[in-house]
């Protein structure tokens, strides 16, 4: 049986570490959001490129976010005492791409600057989501769900604050160049704060010292069933995730007609309940196990993502976005906790890696979706989306997960 007794040098200091770590997360997905949920979209319209071009974009995004994932998952266990660097260089790097994409004068080169959009915010989670768990083993599950619910925040932040800044609403009317120009500011104040944030706050030790026992800790994790089972489910939400984001804004502007700033409102309700429903369900999962929450919850998510087509109304439209948005971010959140669980708190930057990295698998599903949207029409790419998460919540159903901290300790 497991022990929560937590002794005072890792209780110590972690408030402050879980509110750093919140608050760059929170800076790290209002960028995201607003370049995923508005200036792509602006992009498309502005340059007149097709689904599978636009689909080529989010993918070459992916595909650097997928693999750097990885190096941050070793980068994060060899260094757990250099955390708030890593977290500098993620939040300095996300602006200086962003830079860079606005300058970018043709697709080709956008295509090649989107592969460096996705290496600064893959580098952020390992290390931040790691730093987390070893301080917060008796509440893993709450304390990651704060996490998310600071992406959460992120994510409501940023579609509203950038479709606004396109749209004129905020007196002038920017291009989506210039939003990406004035971005790298800001993201270099908050790498430079939230490094400051960090430098001081103890980090427990870790056991990774070279690479060998970094990809030794790989194949241990994967040699275990429920690990196994995990990636692919991971997969499986990110390639239905991964499409309708895409191709929601683009629904929204070219086959509804909304503006961008209304689009913005649109992509940041899809977040407004994740911040109310995120931690309760970390702390549900922490409760009474991570599979009574995670089985029933994805379901839902693939069956909300499939009803978007049929959403006639804009009622039922804001209905099915605002229920979608409980379990887009959420869930993920109790997926590594549940990786966490499996891995028994050995390795844990690289656990986070390996359940990040898992989304490389679906990094393609935006080019699928833009070629089902080429040949049929937009909302196809949500009934394709919703089917992949309904195929990782029957995989789930059948895969034995461990008991939580809290769960032992109650009988």
């Amino acid at each position: 049986m497991q022990s929560t007794q937590v002794s005072p040098e890792v209780r110590r200091g972690r408030n402050q570490l879980a509110v750093t770590v919140v608050l760059g997360h929170t800076v790290k997905h209002i960028y995201n959001s607003g370049l995923n949920s508005v200036i792509m979209a602006a992009i498309k319209d502005d340059m007149g490129l097709t689904g599978a071009q636009f689909g080529l974009l989010s993918t070459s995004q992916r595909i650097t976010s997928g693999t750097t994932t990885m190096l941050a998952g070793y980068l994060g266990d060899r260094f757990a005492n250099r955390s708030g660097i890593m977290l500098l260089i993620s939040l300095g790097m996300m602006g200086i791409s962003f830079y860079l994409l606005g300058s970018a004068p043709n697709y080709w080169l956008l295509m090649a600057v989107m592969l460096l959009v996705g290496i600064g915010p893959s580098l952020y989670h390992s290390p931040a989501i790691a730093s987390l768990s070893r301080k917060f083993p008796d509440r893993r599950g709450f304390a990651i769900s704060l996490h998310g619910t600071g992406g959460s925040i992120g994510e409501v932040v940023g579609p509203v604050l950038v479709g606004g800044l396109i749209s004129g609403t905020y007196l002038v009317a920017f291009t989506w160049r210039d939003v990406l120009h004035i971005s790298v500011g800001p993201a270099l104040f908050f790498a430079i704060l939230i490094y400051l944030m960090m430098r001081n706050i103890p980090t427990a030790a870790t056991d990774i010292e070279s690479v060998g026992e970094y990809f030794n800790s790989l194949r241990t994790l994967l040699r275990r069933p429920a690990m196994i089972s995990l990636v692919a489910v991971t997969a499986l939400r990110s390639t239905g995730q991964s499409a309708v984001m895409a191709f929601l804004p683009v629904y929204l502007n070219e086959e509804l007609g909304y503006e961008f700033v209304v689009i913005g409102l649109f992509m940041s309700g899809a977040q407004v309940t994740g911040i109310v429903v995120q931690p309760i369900m970390g702390w549900l999962s922490d409760k009474f196990g991570r599979k009574v929450v995670l089985v029933p919850c994805t379901t839902a998510m693939g069956l909300l993502i499939a009803a978007l087509k049929f959403a006639d109304s804009e009622a039922l439209l804001i209905l099915t976005i605002l229920a979608m948005g409980a379990f887009l971010y959420s869930l993920h959140t109790i997926y590594i906790a549940s990786a966490m669980d499996v891995a028994q708190g050995q390795a844990q930057s690289t656990v986070v890696s390996l359940i990040y990295g898992a989304s490389f698998l679906g990094a393609f599903s935006p080019w699928v979706a833009g070629v089902i949207v080429d040949r049929t029409e937009i909302s196809n790419a949500f009934i394709y989306g919703g089917a992949m998460v309904i195929i990782g919540a029957f995989i789930l159903a059948l895969t034995n997960l461990p008991r939580t901290v809290n769960q032992e300790n109650s009988g």
